[in-house]
């Protein structure tokens, strides 16, 4: 079986479910939100400050595309960080400091669903050839997970 199937079988089993997380070929982890995209990003934003995530800036793309006449359905974009894992990240690679700041886009598709993309830590990693923070790795994978969970409501926060 190649992997563009097997990526297309989960796809398909997991829209039975909800909600989907699915993990493509790309690094991004794209998770359904039982949310609008700007309640989604709100959502994310709150729970990250509670945890005391910096906020860099957030960004609405469909914004900034419809002042130009150009249509565009609603997608944001949320940039957040915390120095005390993503600095673990820099001092094995420098480079990784142009994938952090994490980002979550927040996104509207054709069928009016949304969704939450943000790039696995695990990717970054590997994109860095950062092998020596395994730990640092799991950290931000399984808080991201869990943060997102809130955020698109696969969560109960508590």
């Amino acid at each position: 079986m190649t992997r563009s199937l097997i990526i297309s079988a989960l796809f398909a089993f997991t829209s039975l479910t909800a909600p989907m997380i699915a993990i493509a070929d790309d690094g991004m982890i794209t998770k359904s939100s039982k949310f609008s995209v700007t309640e989604t990003l709100d959502r994310l934003e709150n729970v990250l400050k509670k945890k005391g995530i910096t906020i860099v800036t957030r960004w609405s793309h469909s914004a900034g595309a419809n002042k130009n006449n150009i249509p565009l359905r609603p997608t944001e974009l949320l940039l957040f960080g915390n120095p005390k894992l993503g600095s673990h990240m820099f001092t094995s690679n420098q480079t990784a400091g142009i994938d952090l700041p994490m980002k979550a886009l927040a996104w509207e598709d054709e069928k009016g669903r949304v969704w939450l993309t943000y790039n696995d830590p695990a990717y970054i990693a590997a994109r860095h050839k950062i092998t020596n923070r395994p730990k640092i790795v799991k950290k931000m994978t399984g808080a991201l997970n869990k943060l997102t969970g809130i955020a698109t409501g696969a969560v109960t926060p508590k």
